[in-house]
């Protein structure tokens, strides 16, 4: 079937062009656009974020180089820094924004069943954080962060089971945390992992008020009241768990409910964290683990700083670097669609490496990422005399 298509051809055929045709037609995104559509747009940015160019100008150079291949490749006709940094700046970033929802609801549902994760229970895991992105003041006079530094916050909601981040929020710098939580649609009986940065107590009660439950480290001038204390195993690294009431003032206000205290040591940092949560049913030890596994999102933020192009724009204006985040998420979740689709043994970091220095090529995909095994490689046998 992709016998003579082009490595990144085939990788395009993952992508539903008609879902993508439907929601440029909501946002009327190709509205008197003759030649260059966002169709066009979008295939030319993955091609960056997959071959790894460092500029705009480094971009449209590489593709106007093997021009003769731009229809094949579906880059459109006349592709220029001049209409690509147009396109960027002026297009909606809600298409982007859309698809790649589209897509990471898509990769879920498949992802699903690999999941590895040992829990006792079946709901959904969310890890939620946020990483920062350091820019030029100067230039990107809108990602407003301190008084001489600009920067942009990406806020994360990482599903834990299917390592794909299903909800994202680019705001300036200077925006703290917390308000990020306003824009999560908690779902009923979901787990939701926090660090002490989102503490806020009004915030953790709508989720408890959503039938949801969260668990978040506490920070050391909590003031807290404890009604009863159940048996724990101090082996298993559990010192305390309790169950109370916040004695503050505001903090019983904005949180007026019950909720548990747990103090777990943690031989292998040598550190003691104190988390709370609304779920009085899970073990401690389980408790602990969730939040261990909070740190899957701190390596997803790594991993797409070092692989994706997120730390270096393409366009100076809040709206195009917002469609340079999304389409790298578009990138991201399609190579994770891909590696599952193909049934590889390849990590995702691996299917993007290989996936990048193919793109050119016309090997079919599921050759080129089956994985082979040096050990089984035979050395031809020589019938010659050896000199010593």
């Amino acid at each position: 079937m992709n016998q003579g298509k082009y490595v990144f051809a085939q990788i395009v055929s993952f992508l539903p062009q008609r879902t993508f045709d439907t929601i440029v037609s909501r946002y009327n995104g190709d509205y008197r656009v003759r030649h260059f559509t966002c169709w066009n747009q979008m295939l030319c940015m993955m091609y960056g974020q997959l071959s790894n160019r460092d500029s705009l100008s480094d971009l449209v150079l590489t593709i106007n180089a093997h021009s003769p291949k731009a229809y094949h490749l579906g880059f459109g006709k006349g592709v220029s820094k001049a209409n690509l940094g147009k396109s960027n700046a002026n297009r909606d970033w809600q298409i982007f924004r859309d698809f790649a929802y589209h897509l990471i609801s898509e990769a879920r549902k498949v992802c699903m069943s690999d999941d590895t994760t040992q829990f006792s229970f079946s709901n959904s895991v969310y890890a939620f954080d946020s990483t920062t992105i350091d820019l030029c003041l100067n230039v990107f006079c809108w990602a407003t962060f301190r008084r001489a530094k600009g920067a942009v916050k990406l806020h994360t909601q990482y599903d834990v089971r299917t390592s794909i981040p299903v909800f994202m929020h680019l705001t300036a710098g200077s925006v703290h945390d917390v308000q990020a939580m306003d824009q999560i649609v908690y779902e009923p009986g979901s787990f939701y992992v926090f660090d002490k940065a989102y503490l806020d107590f009004e915030r953790l009660f709508i989720i408890h008020e959503s039938k949801s439950f969260f668990v978040i480290r506490a920070k050391t001038n909590l003031k807290f009241k404890r009604q009863y204390s159940a048996r724990v195993d101090k082996r298993t690294g559990v010192q305390c768990d309790q169950t109370g009431e916040l004695k503050g003032f505001y903090s019983a206000k904005d949180y007026p409910e019950k909720i548990r205290r747990i103090k777990f040591y943690d031989k292998e940092q040598n550190r003691t964290f104190i988390f709370l949560t609304n779920n009085l049913n899970l073990k401690p030890e389980e408790i602990a683990s969730l939040y261990k596994h909070r740190w899957k999102v701190e390596l997803f933020f790594k991993w797409i700083k070092q692989h994706l192009k997120i730390k270096s724009f393409w366009g100076t204006t809040e709206n195009a670097v917002k469609t340079q985040v999304y389409i790298a998420v578009i990138t991201y979740t399609l190579v994770a669609l891909i590696r599952q689709r193909i049934k590889t043994e390849h990590s995702t970091y691996e299917v993007l490496q290989i996936l990048g220095s193919s793109l050119l090529d016309k090997t079919p995909i599921n050759q080129l990422l089956k994985k082979t095994s040096n050990q089984d490689v035979k050395e031809l046998l020589y019938n010659q005399l050896k000199i010593w």
